[in-house]
């Protein structure tokens, strides 16, 4: 197999190197529709996350301490997780799954929503079992109860369910 052509860019680029992996392995359409739609994902639950995890804190290290609120954790993860999904709704509307949103943006933000409370659930379950049933209740296990293990496995259900459900181009306008 003769060598790549040399990139007109500049030989030895991370562009050149792109370029040449690209040329060797390619992907089909649908493949990279679902890869550019993953990163989207990923790059709005950043956002979201980091709201998550900073109003999550913020909330259970003052007002809503397990030593003030009995509740405290369960409250404050309600509250961050709630802030979080409203920017998540508007990030994935408009950019992850941008051309195929409906007309109809009341009902996907009520479906949206659902979804996002599914998903909720999820770590709001995570974080009750490691917190009031096996009793690791530092900030520390609340964090990883939470915002690792009910964010991993709640993260995979909405992806899905969003995809498959709420934006689903067969839905679209």
């Amino acid at each position: 197999m003769p060598a790549p052509a040399p990139d007109p860019r500049g030989s030895g680029t991370a562009v050149a190197v792109a370029t040449t992996i690209a040329g060797r392995w390619t992907m089909s359409p649908r493949l990279r529709g679902l890869l550019s739609q993953l990163t989207k994902f990923a790059l709005v639950g950043g956002v979201g996350f980091a709201l998550d995890l900073a109003v999550f804190n913020i909330l259970r290290l003052t007002v809503l301490s397990p030593e003030s609120v009995h509740e405290g954790p369960i409250i404050a993860k309600l509250i961050s997780t709630a802030v979080a999904i409203l920017a998540n709704w508007i990030g994935n509307r408009f950019w992850t799954f941008g051309p195929h949103r409906r007309s109809n943006s009341g009902l996907e933000a009520l479906e949206f929503f659902a979804v996002s409370i599914v998903g909720m659930g999820l770590g709001l379950l995570c974080l009750w079992v490691s917190h009031y049933v096996l009793g690791y209740t530092s900030l520390l296990a609340d964090n990883i109860s939470s915002n690792v293990i009910g964010l991993i496995l709640g993260s995979v259900v909405r992806f899905a369910l969003y995809r498959h459900w709420v934006f689903h181009p067969a839905r679209a306008r």
